[in-house]
């Protein structure tokens, strides 16, 4: 493994190179200097998620959603506070997939709530419907670890 990840700035979309010792250290971006990490899920549009995904050595886990959908409200609050609780380890996401036709179609999401993991560009794992705090932290690091990436 790598002494050095590249982490994706969820501010201005900037690639950073961090070391990994230094990623529970609060690391800042190196263009915009705010924080790489913010304990909140990032918003990701048509034009960002393909950085995000791919050139994140970190799994990003992304929730497709829309705002229409009472399961997807309902599972809000719970996916706020799992990333608080994944993040440096993992990039937590949401993904209109109102405003993001395309990535909808692209990968093929059936139902909303829709969890996808990805790792270097490729799915691992996903899982549809709405789920709590605890069945979402356990479930994201679970698909990690059965990819062999702990």
């Amino acid at each position: 493994m790598s002494d050095s990840l590249h982490i994706v700035c969820p501010h201005c979309d900037t690639t950073n190179r961090v070391a990994r010792a230094d990623l529970r250290q609060e690391p800042d971006c190196g263009k915009c200097h705010k924080p790489l990490f913010t304990g909140h899920p990032l918003s990701l549009t048509e034009a960002s998620f393909d950085r995000h995904i791919q050139r994140n050595h970190i799994p990003v886990l992304v929730d497709f959603w829309a705002p229409w959908c009472g399961p997807c409200r309902q599972m809000a609050p719970a996916y706020e506070q799992a990333a608080a609780q994944l993040e440096p380890e993992f990039r937590v996401a949401k993904l209109d997939t109102e405003e993001a036709k395309n990535l909808g179609a692209r990968y093929n999401i059936r139902s909303i709530p829709t969890l996808a993991l990805f790792l270097n560009g490729k799915e691992l794992a996903r899982q549809p419907g709405a789920m709590g705090l605890a069945d979402i932290v356990r479930w994201t690091r679970a698909q990690l670890a059965q990819a062999g990436q702990r």
